[in-house]
């Protein structure tokens, strides 16, 4: 065999080989290559979004945490002022109240003095009534008049 006809034979062998690599193998490489590339870009493009999207909403919830906390605060002192309210409207009431029951006391206090010295009256309207018929039923003696006088008195 002749060196050269070998040398040339794979050199044709290999420029065939080229060829055919780059005409049928090298293009599905090349497309899966830049495909893969593609991928690996919009993965890292949708990683890069993802980390300004959690940035956003992690500033977004730490609003909204700081907005609820200034409702719950807001909510929490108008329940105060509310319940100081209703103690200072309960105080109100009750004092309104007990000045009710004071002075419906002091009418009934009034009545009951009212009812004792009508009754004292009418007793001692009795008692005098009584003693004038004593002293009208006995004769007519100032002793007796006098004894009598007396034990009225001691009845009274």
């Amino acid at each position: 065999m002749n060196i050269n006809f070998t040398l040339i034979s794979q050199a044709m062998a290999f420029a065939i080989f080229i060829w055919f690599t780059v005409k049928f193998v090298w293009p599905p490489l090349m497309r899966a290559i830049e495909n893969r590339q593609k991928t690996i870009a919009e993965g890292l493009a949708a990683g890069e979004r993802g980390k300004r999207e959690l940035e956003l909403a992690s500033h977004r919830s730490a609003d909204a945490v700081r907005e609820a906390k200034e409702r719950a605060t807001d909510i929490i002192a108008q329940a105060e002022r509310r319940a100081a309210e209703i103690v200072e409207e309960a105080k109100v009431a009750a004092k309104d109240e007990g000045s009710r029951i004071l002075v419906g006391a002091k009418a009934e206090v009034e009545q009951e003095v009212f009812r004792a010295r009508e009754t004292l009256r009418q007793h001692v309207a009795d008692l005098a009534l009584a003693g004038a018929t004593k002293i009208l039923r006995r004769e007519v003696d100032a002793k007796a008049h006098a004894d009598l006088l007396a034990s009225i008195k001691s009845e009274l």
